[in-house]
């Protein structure tokens, strides 16, 4: 019987969940892993998929700014979707055998994976032949709305993307698109269905569940844990004079910028790690606050990936405070949020710095469009 690995990897920043999704695909392709499902959340941010046309991107780019969503191009197939908190979002990776190897075959099994998740909850969704995706009501009807997407990206038999569910999505996002491009119907969720929050982990393991079933594969837990880690944004004054302090690595550590970050050891809480980690990286005993920021990414280049979970803690410096660098690093500098922000090379360390430092942590620096 094939094998199916399921990873719930809560939150995780789109273009880091891209990074994910290939790392595993190249695994798969080579023989290192079997086949995966990644769940997770995305934050806020519209895709354009091969098909999408500009015309169904509804907001300006200021717009997007002020509402703190990205904008990324894909390879997957359809229009233009939304990801943000509360919506599952699943990456199937997946080598498809001989007798499965059927476009259409593998998106209705998709999607028969999402309608019998809702079933459980008591939602009879359906197809609507002429839109993809899954539906509450019928075609043609005034209630008609969509509650799970679906775009995937099929090469040489190996799948990647996959599908997205509304579980407690922030649906006036979707305002901000032609969800798909149909503007004949609308959009919904698990939550306005049904009245109530939805526990998106509970929604998770009946995805999982229903994978295993339909593709008829038996469920392997993951051989290791995510490796736990912090970042401390350190800052020094406030408003628009407020400075962060960036370390630089030493050359055999890959020579890059960044804010503080470390490992969390046997017996340490997070917020233990990140004052441990700041003390010996700048000689400096501060408190330290957790920003409420959560993320999984793919560490470095390893095949099969290494996976992380990094917690984010910010950290006042008062005027006067000499700090004194660890071995790891060879040089510092306080600079602006924008100036750190556009010289990180990770998206989660910019992040971070976007919580510590903004009021709403996703209003400075400014979202950008990328590809």
């Amino acid at each position: 019987m094939n094998t199916l690995t399921v990873y719930r990897l809560g939150k995780v920043e789109y273009g880091d969940g891209l990074t994910l999704m290939q790392r595993f695909a190249d695994a798969r392709r080579q023989g290192l892993v079997g086949d995966s499902l990644l769940l997770l959340e995305h934050p806020p941010v519209l895709t354009l998929g091969r098909g999408a046309k500009r015309e169904n991107l509804l907001a300006s780019e200021e717009r997007l700014r002020t509402e703190g969503v990205d904008l990324f191009e894909t390879n997957r197939g359809g229009d233009v979707t939304y990801h943000g908190p509360g919506q599952i979002v699943g990456y199937p990776i997946f080598q498809l055998q001989e007798d499965r190897r059927d476009v259409r075959r593998y998106v209705r099994d998709v999607e028969r994976c999402i309608l019998q998740t809702l079933a459980e909850y008591g939602l009879q969704a359906s197809i609507i032949p002429k839109w993809p995706g899954v539906w509450l009501g019928e075609e043609g009807a005034p209630d008609a709305r969509k509650i799970g997407a679906i775009g995937v990206h099929i090469s040489r038999w190996l799948t990647t993307h996959g599908f997205a569910l509304n579980v407690n999505t922030h649906l006036p996002h979707f305002n901000l698109i032609v969800p798909c491009g149909i503007r004949e119907a609308g959009v919904t969720s698990m939550q306005r269905e049904l009245g109530r929050t939805v526990s998106v982990p509970e929604v998770e393991e009946a995805l999982a569940r229903h994978f295993c079933s339909v593709f008829e594969s038996e469920r392997q837990e993951p051989t290791a844990a995510l490796l736990k880690t912090i970042s401390v944004v350190l800052v020094q004054g406030r408003g628009p004079e407020a400075r962060v302090l960036l370390v630089r690595r030493v050359p055999e550590r890959g020579g890059f910028w960044q804010i503080l970050t470390g490992r969390v050891e046997a017996g340490e809480s997070t917020a233990q790690a990140a004052a441990r980690e700041l003390e010996e990286e700048t000689g400096l005993r501060l408190p330290v606050t957790e920003l409420e920021y959560r993320h999984a990414f793919a560490l470095g280049e390893h095949l099969p990936p290494r996976l992380v979970e990094e917690t984010a803690f910010v950290a006042r410096c008062p005027d006067g405070h000499e700090v004194r660098l660890g071995p790891e690093h060879d040089a510092h500098e306080w600079v602006d949020a924008r100036t750190a922000w556009e010289r990180l090379p990770f998206l989660g360390l910019r992040e971070a710095i976007r919580r510590a430092v903004g009021a709403s942590g996703r209003e400075a620096p400014e979202a950008q469009a990328l590809t």
